[in-house]
C-alpha cells in the first residue's frame, strides 16, 4: 500500500494598501481627472434612471446621439470632458458647484458631493 504525502505550498499573500484612487493604484494617466469623470457619470447615471425615459429622449436633452447615453449609461464617460460632464448635470436640471480651498495636505484633491 503507498502511502500518500500531502504536498502544501506556502503562499504569501502580497497586500498593498489603496490610495483610494483606483485609477492612480492602476498607474493610469491623470488619475484625479478619471476619479472625478467617474463620479460625474456615475450622479448622471443615477439621475438618468430615476428619470426612467428612454435612451433617445435622454440624447435630446442632453444634446448628444443616443450612442453617447448608451456610454454614459455603462459608465463610460472616457470621450467626455469633466466640463461636457457638467453642462450634462445642468442639462438634467442639477445644479454643479465648484468650491476652491487652500489644500490640508501636499497636494490638492478632487471630489464631488451629492446633496
Amino acid at each position: 500500500m503507498k502511502s500518500r504525502v500531502k504536498k502544501t505550498s506556502k503562499r504569501v499573500a502580497h497586500v498593498t494598501k489603496e490610495s483610494g484612487n483606483v485609477f492612480a493604484d492602476l498607474g493610469l494617466p491623470n488619475p484625479e481627472q478619471e476619479l472625478l469623470k467617474a463620479q460625474l457619470t456615475l450622479q448622471i447615471y443615477t439621475i438618468l434612471k430615476d428619470h426612467g425615459m428612454t435612451q433617445v429622449e435622454i440624447a435630446k436633452i442632453l444634446r448628444v446621439r443616443q450612442p453617447q447615453v448608451s456610454l454614459l449609461m455603462r459608465n463610460r464617460a472616457g470621450n467626455f470632458s469633466v466640463g461636457r460632464l457638467m453642462e450634462f448635470l445642468t442639462a438634467l436640471h442639477q445644479d454643479v458647484e465648484i468650491t476652491v480651498r487652500p489644500a490640508r495636505k501636499e497636494h490638492g484633491a478632487l471630489s464631488v458631493v451629492s446633496a
